[in-house]
Parts: C-alpha cells; sequence; structure tokens
C-alpha cells in the first residue's frame, strides 16, 4: 500500500524557509533535515509568493479559495443533475396518465 504525503508542522516549514533565505543551500538543509532538497525549495517559492515576493503562481490563500469554489462547484453540479432528473421524472408520470388539468375558456 502507498504511503499518503507527509505534513510538516507550519513551524517546522517556517523554520527551513528561513535557514534557506539565511544562505543554506536546499541540499544542507535536506540532508540535515527530513524533507527533500526540491520540498525545501517549493516552500521558499510559496512563502514568496505568500509574501509578495513573486507573481508566477497563486498564493496559499488564492490556492485555498480555488479548491473550495471546485467543491462547491462539484457540489452545485451533482445537486443540478438531481434536479434535472427529478423533472423528467416528474415529467413522465404526468404523460402516464394522471389527469391534466382543463382551463375554462
Amino acid at each position: 500500500m502507498a504511503r499518503g504525503r507527509k505534513t510538516y508542522p507550519a513551524e517546522y516549514r517556517q523554520r527551513l524557509v528561513e535557514m534557506a533565505r539565511a544562505g543554506r543551500s536546499a541540499e544542507s538543509l535536506g540532508r540535515d533535515f527530513e524533507p527533500t532538497a526540491q520540498t525545501i525549495r517549493n516552500w521558499v517559492a510559496q512563502a514568496d509568493r505568500d509574501e509578495g515576493r513573486r507573481g508566477d503562481g497563486l498564493t496559499t490563500a488564492e490556492r485555498e479559495e480555488l479548491r473550495q469554489l471546485r467543491r462547491d462547484n462539484r457540489r452545485l453540479q451533482q445537486e443540478l443533475e438531481i434536479l434535472g432528473k427529478a423533472v423528467t421524472w416528474f415529467a413522465g408520470r404526468q404523460d402516464e396518465g394522471t389527469p391534466k388539468r382543463r382551463t375554462l375558456s
């Protein structure tokens, strides 16, 4: 069975980002600590985006908002599909012989 992605506490990540910004290489940090050098580089880049130093991607807040909007969109699409099936089912029952209303002229 495959292992899931390991998560690190925010304080731990922030400390490694600070150490990288202070001049330690991601490779040296990767050797001394558990995350890989690429993971540390990714954390530094994301911290730069969150602090406005980079503009080449989404900030953490924007990513969370996008995730929430996609979740809401999926839920609304499911609700719309259910409503469409209900309309079809009720329309079919109308055609099966339920009395139709008469209009007075």
